[in-house]
């Protein structure tokens, strides 16, 4: 108990030297949105097309299991009556593993998906945070928010560096 008032303590003394510090200096606060900024510059807007087309290639996969288990679900549906029971179940199971199968594929394709934009937007990102760094300093901020944390409620339009961060993304190259 007493080893814990002492740390409340010490803290409280640090974080009143931390103020004291912080009043002293001016403080200069920025926010920037980075995922508006990747999608914004010119190396991010072909990012996104890239991905785009991944996407559209893993959902080409799934279509034709897609309307495989529709039209042998559709047919359960029609044919429930007139089928054996034998007949019946078999199609349930066939149509049982059409769905784990499609769960399966897209699971992996959901899994490689998360692969493919970590290499393609991930050295994207790396960038753009030393340029935001370099772009801080320059400025003079204190500190640099991202947009969308949590804990940031608000923040006045006139605090946001993102247009300023893409145009120097966009002339670095």
């Amino acid at each position: 108990m007493r080893a814990f008032m002492v740390k409340t303590l010490l803290l409280g003394i640090c974080f009143a030297a931390w103020a004291a510090v912080a009043q002293a200096e001016e403080v200069k606060i920025a926010v920037v949105d980075v995922d508006q900024a990747i999608n914004a510059t010119d190396q991010g807007k072909k990012a996104r097309e890239e991905i785009q087309a991944k996407q559209k290639q893993a959902e080409a996969q799934l279509k034709p299991m897609l309307d495989k288990g529709k039209a042998l679900a559709s047919e359960i549906q029609e044919k429930r009556f007139v089928l054996s029971e034998d007949a019946l179940r078999q199609k349930q199971l066939d149509l049982a593993e059409i769905q784990s199968d499609l769960r399966a594929k897209g699971a992996e394709l959901e899994g490689q998906f998360k692969v493919d934009y970590e290499r393609i937007v991930g050295p994207l990102r790396n960038k753009l945070v030393g340029i935001i760094d370099d772009y801080a300093k320059e400025q003079g901020f204190t500190i640099v928010l991202e947009r969308g944390t949590p804990g940031l409620l608000y923040a006045k339009e006139a605090l946001d560096i993102t247009d300023q961060v893409v145009q120097r993304f966009n002339k670095k190259g």
